[in-house]
């Protein structure tokens, strides 16, 4: 895809988005997504060489291996959401090696799915992409539902399987986020111990961060801290969405906050927010992958390569994108996949 066609998929937003310049955080104190990007983060790190190896697995495959950039395929909606609900709109994803076709097709570094999708083809495709063994999920079979992730598989069966990362979400403001932040912990630990990279999914979930119609649940400000929290925990890589607005915390009236986070650290501009984000993933020492969000069919295709464009330019490390690209059929779910690939091989496409 060429840079006239990204500019014509962002449509009135392409100058806002490609000349826009941040002057918030200076992208001098990123770390930049590059080809030795694993080795300038992780050297000094406590991540032993095994860690390292299967870090490589996952940056040096697919269409950007070598880039410092990710494109993943994550499907973990069958539980999430209903199988029903998410494979209605193609029927072939009730099979998961569908599922594991798609991600080896587009040329994605890695699929990011469950541990019985992966248990059940390991052997046939654990040499073929790498695996993100996702372990814990928000089943929503109970009523009524509610923020709560339990554990589907163990660090142990994800190692077994052939998965070079574990995977895991924390609902940080949750009810049970404190028990989930405990769990993920010690699994990450164990991962670490036996060679897996951890990716952490760092939702924020709570009904009372609603105010006024807004759901501050993508404010930078609180996706930002559910980041540092990540972070902390030791996940190698970070999933976040896209934040939507600002200014979380104030609206919501609790937490501890500072002035220059929104008039200095931060702006109203999408780059900014998420270069907030980026910020609080160690200044992107930590990987940050946006999530390409629940397909709405016509206008994907631009939605996707707008998250693209504004992770990329905030210094982020990639997108994962699951529902806009198996909600259609293969080919089309292919193309674009690889149209988001586009946009983090494009060199004009640079640090805001």
């Amino acid at each position: 895809m060429s840079s006239s066609k990204i500019e014509e998929l962002l449509g009135s937003e392409a100058e806002r988005l490609l000349k826009h310049q941040c002057h918030t955080i200076s992208k001098d104190l990123l770390s930049k997504p590059s080809p030795g990007f694993i080795e300038k983060v992780f050297q000094n790190s406590n991540r032993s060489a095994q860690v390292l190896r299967s870090l490589a697995s996952l940056y040096n495959h697919g269409k950007l291996s070598g880039t410092g950039y990710l494109s993943i395929l994550p499907v973990d909606q069958g539980i999430e959401h209903s199988a029903g609900s998410s494979f209605a709109a193609n029927p072939i994803y009730f099979d998961p090696e569908n599922i594991l076709r798609l991600a080896s097709e587009a040329g994605c570094n890695a699929v990011a799915t469950t541990v019985g999708t992966l248990g059940i083809l390991s052997r046939k495709w654990a040499h073929k992409i790498p695996f993100i063994a996702k372990i814990n999920h928000n089943e929503l079979l109970t009523y009524p539902n509610k923020y709560e992730q339990i554990m589907f598989g163990s660090v142990e069966n994800a190692w077994n399987l052939g998965a070079a990362a574990v995977g895991a979400t924390v609902y940080f403001g949750s009810e049970g986020s404190n028990r989930q932040i405990m769990e993920v912990s010690s699994a990450f630990e164990r991962a670490h111990e036996l060679g897996m990279a951890t990716v952490l999914w760092c939702y924020v979930r709570n009904n009372d961060f609603t105010k006024k119609k807004v759901n501050y649940e993508t404010a930078a400000d609180l996706t930002g801290q559910a980041n540092h929290l990540g972070v902390a925990l030791q996940a190698d890589i970070v999933k976040q969405k896209l934040p939507e607005h600002n200014a979380g915390f104030t609206a919501i009236g609790f937490g501890k906050t500072d002035p220059a986070m929104y008039d200095k650290l931060t702006s109203d501009h999408p780059i900014d927010m998420c270069r907030y984000q980026v910020a609080n993933c160690y200044m992107g020492r930590i990987g940050l992958i946006n999530s390409g969000g629940s397909s709405l069919g016509e206008g994907d295709l631009e939605a996707v390569v707008r998250t693209a464009v504004i992770n990329k330019r905030a210094g982020g490390t990639g997108l994962i994108v699951g529902r806009k690209s198996f909600q259609r059929s293969m080919e089309d779910g292919i193309a674009l996949i690889q149209m988001i690939q586009e946009v983090y091989l494009d060199k004009s496409i640079d640090l805001a």
